[in-house]
């Protein structure tokens, strides 16, 4: 009985460890991960702060006429967990803005999945995962300002203004199709919401964000 108990035991525990395996989560929305984020300015700075609802913590993000981002150094297994789960919101967007040129390059939320493929920052290469405000879900084109980072819209405002959403992309199979890179992990992901280009306001919110396997 002794023994038929400590199987089935260890049983729960494998799949508990297998079950943790294939989920990481890149952000926690802690109060104590959000003083280590590193920030990117790319124009003024975007306000960033943190809030909670029933189903967790979130970092809230305003911007109007400038543009920052939140990161981190994360290695991602894309063999294991290949999909970046995303939970956000768009409660104001950027209508009307063309966002593949460089005047109209602004998202009222993005978050980018970023590989270093050289010594330095313009070597890198990523997928910038994007709550549009003017595009289709599945559009998707090359930076107005290098082709080595991919715009790919996985939400837009035209559909949900205002509303949470959750969505899922294949990391792995978008770097393969989109920049040629059959990649086994990333280096890094990063938040951002900005208006440096458009001048405009945008007020966004982003929840968890991890990998799974499927």
């Amino acid at each position: 009985m002794i023994k038929k108990f400590l199987t089935i035991l260890f049983s729960i525990v494998l799949f508990a460890n297998a079950a943790t395996a294939e989920k990481t989560i890149v952000f926690d929305f802690t109060a104590e991960e959000f003083k280590t984020l590193q920030v990117k300015k790319v124009k003024g700075e975007t306000q960033w702060t943190l809030g909670s609802n029933d189903n967790g913590n979130y970092i809230k993000a305003e911007a109007e006429g400038a543009g920052s981002g939140l990161g981190k150094e994360v290695t991602i297994d894309l063999t294991k967990t290949p999909f970046i789960n995303i939970t956000w919101k768009v409660e104001k967007d950027l209508s009307g803005i063309i966002e593949n040129s460089k005047n109209g390059h602004d998202y009222a939320a993005r978050v980018f999945v970023i590989k270093k493929t050289g010594s330095t920052p313009l070597s890198n290469r990523a997928i910038n995962y994007v709550f549009s405000s003017n595009n289709e879900v599945g559009k998707n084109w090359p930076s107005p300002y290098t082709k080595k980072s991919i715009d790919y819209v996985l939400s837009s405002t035209k559909d949900n203004l205002n509303n949470w959403v959750t969505v899922k992309a294949n990391v792995k199979k978008d770097f393969m199709n989109l920049l040629g890179l059959d990649l086994t992990d990333i280096s890094g992901v990063a938040i951002m919401t900005d208006t440096d280009n458009s001048e405009l306001k945008a007020i966004s919110y982003y929840q968890n964000i991890y990998f799974s396997a499927e």
